[in-house]
């Protein structure tokens, strides 16, 4: 491995080359050179530039700093960043977290609190010198007292540069020490703090100053604290914004040594503006008041049931109510350690996150949805070998749509490490109640209720489904109002909902706001009356609230709401389709009286071949979902589809942006939809479907009716005979009858590939149920299945899985049992062929997930040949999560075997690797395995 004064330019523009290759398949070739953007040239967003920074960094051994990588224009700067700042990977190990956590006083002691500045006045009066702020990356810590004189080292600053009781500072720092005395700061001068994000790259100066100009304007701002960095950036804001005199950064504040005059303050007095994301044209300043803040951080409080022994672990940014809120200002008022890192950090090391909760043992912690799939995709066992995360007690998951999938997934993946049963807490909020509005009992995990689809798109009305039914929908329950709050669901008129029923959201209580900041018009749209209207659909069920989208984002089509994120969220699974890049949205149809669905997509590919067939499967899925298509497919490049800053798809702007010819697609656009066709789609709702549904349901019933005959004879058959290659040839008979009686069409290709004497180790894919059925009919020869441990606690499955002949494993220790491993090498070398789901487990998402190693140690072991078995067709015959079968195809695929090159753990992973291509190359399904 080189050391970073070894890399050469060259090595760099490789790592670049196959990167872009894997990104823009279809690019030919692309030319890379030192001075290629990155951006304009290479096509990298924020993430690709996340996964370049992994990629460097694993080949160098290196750690280097995430603002360098943001903010590299070309890949001459990543090289010199290499070569100045990269740091060996080994000299990066944190030492032991030393936090008095514990230590610090009650609550109770700032329940009279009239103002923020007054609970700091207290932390500062009874322990000065106890911790109050760690710095993630750096281990730096602030305490109450250290907080507290460079906050009014700043606040003299700024009283010398004028700034005058009730004026605006905006502050557009990054995550440091110096935005948590800004903000105080200006409180102690008597001023208001706007919080406004940085520029991350001068690329982005034009659409930064744009955005930001509006918001500097509406707010009144006077003065601006910044970075020296940021200083020609603001020099431009101070151009566009009439009012701005000053633009300083922290240093230029405090070195005059100015006297600091404490001015009066009141529980009413606005604490912060704070501005709602994506405000441009009609910036919405959301007003917080001193009161609103603590009055939303103690009902929180009281609902999270924090203690003074708890640890808040955060990496969201500080210009966001969620991580200004939520995790610093609770903190705050609770006296609690709050670590802190740069959301950079985070999304080029989505482990450090984990690792510091483990590190610091953090006990609360908080992150959209986004995040925990970020930690899903992209963080590998190895990476976080030995991680621990005991002592989280509470992860909230708000501030977007929760996924009760990703909730399932986050909750089973790092349960393996400790992760509470309980942790995960969907919640919800939004600014104009401060930041919390719903949480979840304290000692509760997490709620799905899964909800009949037509009913509800039809009536709204939230009906329980049944346990298999397959179009179902899931809601995530997000928590009850918190203490002192209101919540009712009303109809477009105004009137009570009860429970089950959706409508528009609205709320009330001492955390609301008194609205927009300079903004009538849209102050006088947020009340209805003494209730503010939140934006949002939802329903009440058992004192739960159960958010189910946007109320300007639904899309009435044919008397029908379709919500757009259930379809973007399908779209996006499109191979070729740039996940978290599709916006969904209706535009008027005046002919027909109803909207048009329209899908925007991004996708790097080019060619008008594989556009066309992106298309295709695009309307493929919306059909699956919907029972209906698309009126409008279009596919755009990359950065085409508007989003907040904080990542949010702006569904209005894009909308607004295609109307006015903004999405340029490769064929002419449709100008016109035959009013038939319209006609024709609700016809074919209102009546076919239930055609369907009946038929559908008709299969199901005669499907497992013949389960249930051929069930118990073929378990009662195999526990009658003790040979295990007989039981298997009886279960093969049995499955293949039932496969044709129940007229799944059933086919298997290669079956000449498995060897007839010699033992292998047959590896397949795992997607449904069915998977052992399939197996067992598709294969003459008699095998030995692998199954988890718990199976064989059961009479049932235990009797028939031994009578033909399963060998049963520790299901999550399979590779540390050295035990369980000689049984198998002893198995193979005996003469068995044993099968295994190196999966593990299934999902109803399609995907190919990532394998355990198991499988491919014991045939380089043994030097046995390798055969990847791909089962494709499973999933959709019999969908996780449902037992209603469904009438299709099934095809088995047996590719050649793979001979082992070593017994070691490298020709294992050659195994691996090569048996998860054939897979994928027969399954159809995307890979689901982190890079």
């Amino acid at each position: 491995m080189d050391t970073p004064s070894e890399v050469s330019s060259q090595k760099i523009l490789d790592i670049i080359e196959r990167l872009v290759a894997e990104l823009r398949p279809t690019a030919r070739g692309a030319a890379v050179t030192l001075d290629s953007a990155l951006d304009k040239d290479l096509g990298l967003d924020s993430l690709g530039r996340m996964e370049l920074l992994f990629r460097i960094e694993r080949t160098f051994g290196v750690r280097l700093p995430e603002q360098a990588i943001a903010t590299a224009e070309t890949p001459r700067d990543l090289w010199d960043t290499v070569v100045k700042s990269g740091t060996p990977i080994a000299s990066t190990a944190a030492a032991a977290p030393i936090i008095t956590a514990g230590a610090g006083e009650s609550p109770a002691t700032v329940a009279d609190a009239q103002t923020l500045c007054d609970v700091l006045d207290r932390h500062m009066t009874a322990h000065p010198h106890q911790t109050h702020i760690i710095l993630a990356e750096t281990d730096d810590k602030v305490s109450y007292a250290l907080l507290y004189q460079s906050a009014q080292n700043v606040a003299a600053g700024l009283q010398r540069l004028g700034l005058k009781a009730g004026q605006t500072v905006a502050i557009m720092l990054p995550t440091s020490a110096e935005y948590f005395y800004s903000f105080f700061g200006v409180l102690l001068a008597g001023g208001i703090p706007v919080p406004i994000y940085p520029p991350v790259r001068l690329s982005q100066i034009e659409d930064h100053l744009r955005r930001h100009a509006n918001i500097l304007n509406n707010a009144l701002v006077t003065i601006l604290i910044t970075t020296p960095q940021a200083q020609a950036v603001a020099q431009l804001l101070k151009s566009a914004v009439a009012g701005l005199r000053h633009t300083v950064t922290v240093p230029k504040l405090t070195e005059a040594g100015a006297p600091w005059i404490r001015p009066a303050m009141a529980t009413t007095d606005i604490a912060f503006l704070q501005y709602t994301s994506g405000s441009t044209g009609n910036p919405k300043g959301v007003i917080l008041t001193h009161a609103n803040l603590l009055a939303n951080i103690r009902a929180m409080g009281k609902a999270t049931a924090v203690e003074s022994t708890d640890v808040f672990v955060s990496w969201l940014p500080l210009y966001h109510d969620m991580g200004l809120i939520g995790a610093w200002l609770g903190s705050l008022y609770h006296g609690l350690p709050l670590v802190i890192m740069s959301p950079l950090v985070f999304l080029a090391h989505p482990e450090r996150w984990l690792q510091a909760i483990d590190h610091y043992h953090g006990t609360l912690s908080a992150a959209p949805n986004f995040a925990y799939e970020l930690c899903l995709r992209k963080i590998d066992d190895e990476t976080i070998r030995g991680l621990d995360l005991g002592t989280w007690r509470r992860a909230f998951n708000g501030a977007e749509a929760v996924s009760a999938d990703t909730i399932i997934r986050f909750q089973e993946r790092f349960g393996r490490y400790g992760l509470r049963a309980t942790a995960m807490a969907p919640v919800y909020g939004l600014a104009e109640c401060s930041v919390g509005l719903a949480l979840p009992p304290a000692a509760r995990g997490p709620l799905i209720q899964r909800i009949e689809r037509e009913p509800f798109l039809r009536t709204g009305r939230a009906q329980p489904a049944d346990a298999g039914c397959a179009t179902a929908i899931p809601f995530v329950a997000c928590g009850q109002p918190l203490p002192g709050h209101e919540i009712r669901i009303v109809d477009a008129a105004g009137n009570s909902l009860g429970d089950g029923e959706e409508g528009h959201l609205e709320f009330r209580g001492p955390s609301a706001t008194q609205g927009y900041f300079r903004n009538p018009e849209a102050s006088a749209q947020l009340f209805d009356g003494a209730w503010l209207r939140s934006g949002d659909l939802a329903y009440k069920a058992y004192g739960d609230i159960f958010v189910t989208g946007r109320a300007k984002d639904i899309i009435i089509r044919a008397g029908r709401n379709l919500y757009p994120h259930e379809i973007e969220e399908t779209v996006a699974m499109v191979p070729g389709i740039r996940k978290g890049c599709v916006a969904v949205f209706g535009t008027p149809d005046r002919a027909a009286g109803t909207d048009r669905l329209v899908v925007v997509a991004e996708t790097r590919e080019t060619h008008a071949a594989v556009r066309e067939r992106l298309r295709r499967e695009v309307q493929t899925r919306v059909l699956a979902l919907l029972g209906e298509p698309a009126d409008d497919i279009v596919l755009v490049l990359p950065h085409t589809v508007l989003k907040t800053s904080s990542g949010k798809i702006r569904r209005a702007a894009t909308r607004d942006l295609y109307i006015h010819g903004g999405c340029a697609d490769d064929r002419p656009r449709r100008r016109w939809r035959p009013i038939m066709r319209l006609a024709w789609a609700d016809l074919r709702l209102t009546i076919t479907q239930s055609g369907r549904w009946m038929a559908g349901m008709l299969y199901a019933l005669y499907a497992g009716l013949l389960f249930v005959v051929f069930a118990p004879l073929t378990w009662l058959m195999a526990a009658l005979i003790t040979r295990p290659s007989s039981g298997w040839r009886v279960s093969h008979i049995m499955a293949r009858w039932f496969l044709r009686l129940s007229g799944t069409r059933f086919e298997v290709h290669g079956l000449s590939n498995v060897p007839r004497g010699t033992a292998c180790v047959l590896v397949a894919n795992h997607a449904s149920y069915l998977d052992g059925i399939l197996l067992i009919a598709a294969l003459t020869k008699p095998c030995h299945f692998i199954a988890k441990r718990e199976l064989g606690d059961h009479f049932i499955t235990d009797v028939y899985l031994r009578h033909i002949g399963t060998h049963f494993v520790e299901r999550f220790h399979f590779e540390d049992s050295l035990g369980g491993l000689k049984q198998l090498l002893q198995a193979v070398r005996g003469g068995q062929s044993l099968i295994f789901f190196p999966e593990g487990t299934f999902y109803p998402s399609p995907g190919l997930l990532p394998f355990r190693m198991g499988a491919f140690v014991t045939a380089a072991q043994a030097r046995a040949p390798l055969i990847a078995v791909t089962i494709r067709g499973s999933r959709t015959v019999l969908r996780d999560q449902t037992w209603l079968p469904r009438y299709g195809a099934i095809t088995i695929t047996i590719s050649p075997p793979i001979e082992p090159a070593g017994t070691d753990w490298s020709a294992a992973l050659a195994l691996r690797d090569a048996a998860r291509s054939e897979i994928l190359r027969h399954n159809g399904e995307r890979d689901t395995a982190p890079l």
